[in-house]
């Protein structure tokens, strides 16, 4: 188990293998959730655009157009008029 202290203005080292863990670079944002159990868990936000890139593609469907995204949002606000 790895540890750490609280410093006297409330901030803590992360330990370098939780750092490279999460890939973690100086400036890299995190975040922390308190789970329903109590527990504290850690999220990076490090998350590179790059990495995003081509993560909704599905083999066989062609890509949308934005005016076609447009004109499917319209009808569907037109739905709930």
């Amino acid at each position: 188990m790895l540890g750490t202290t609280v410093n006297d203005s409330g901030q803590i080292t992360l330990p370098e293998e939780i750092r490279e863990h999460l890939k973690l670079a100086s400036g890299s944002r995190i975040e922390f959730v308190i789970d329903e159990d109590g527990q504290v868990k850690i999220f990076p936000l490090n998350v590179a655009v790059e990495t995003l890139s081509g993560i909704l593609h599905r083999p066989g469907i062609q890509p949308t157009t934005l005016e076609d995204m447009e004109t499917a949002i319209s009808e569907r606000a037109n739905d709930w008029t």
